[in-house]
């Protein structure tokens, strides 16, 4: 069964387009590297709810949307090895700098995910 990593973040709506070159880019490098899946999601219909939601997850704040995004991988340790041959691609070591990112890397959340059900 796959493996899947997800990833859960605030972005300005004012640097949508900037994060949109950069998730293209690393996208790019991931399915380089034999990632067989990469896709990012834009919030369309997602409410604050009683207890949690995707915009209390990452702390949502006026002007910003949630991307909701995921990386396919044959396996675990298909992603661990393509993991690494990715964070030691330098091209995505320059769109990393914290400094740099088009989002707020301190409210983002990520994990790694067995496949349960694949229909």
């Amino acid at each position: 069964m796959p493996y899947v990593d997800g990833f859960v973040l605030p972005v300005a709506t004012a640097n949508l387009a900037a994060y949109r070159r950069m998730a293209r880019k690393a996208g790019k490098i991931w399915r380089e590297h034999g990632a067989l899946e990469y896709v990012e999601c834009l919030a369309d219909d997602v409410q604050p709810g009683k207890h949690t939601s995707f915009p209390q997850s990452v702390k949502l704040k006026d002007g910003e949307t949630v991307i909701f995004a995921w990386i396919v991988y044959k396996s675990r340790k298909d992603r661990d090895r393509i993991n690494k041959k990715v964070m030691a691609d330098p091209r995505l070591g320059s769109m990393m700098d914290p400094a740099a990112l088009p989002f707020d890397g301190e409210r983002m959340f990520w994990g790694g995910f067995k496949t349960l059900i694949s229909l």
